[in-house]
């Protein structure tokens, strides 16, 4: 079972998207699943940080 997804709206400077956007099309992705992938990598790495910093 897929897990649920959420439509969001946020507001991002025009060079972060353009970044995006380009860094999506060379892996393949769409705009939405690179964002994600980025968000999910970013908690895992802060949570690590956090459980060794005793947080």
């Amino acid at each position: 079972m897929k897990p649920l997804k959420y439509k969001v709206s946020i507001t991002l400077d025009e060079d972060i998207i353009q970044e995006i956007k380009e860094l999506a099309e060379n892996d393949d992705r769409s705009f939405s699943q690179y964002i994600n992938m980025i968000l999910k990598d970013y908690i895992k790495k802060n949570d690590k940080v956090n459980e060794a910093a005793g947080k």
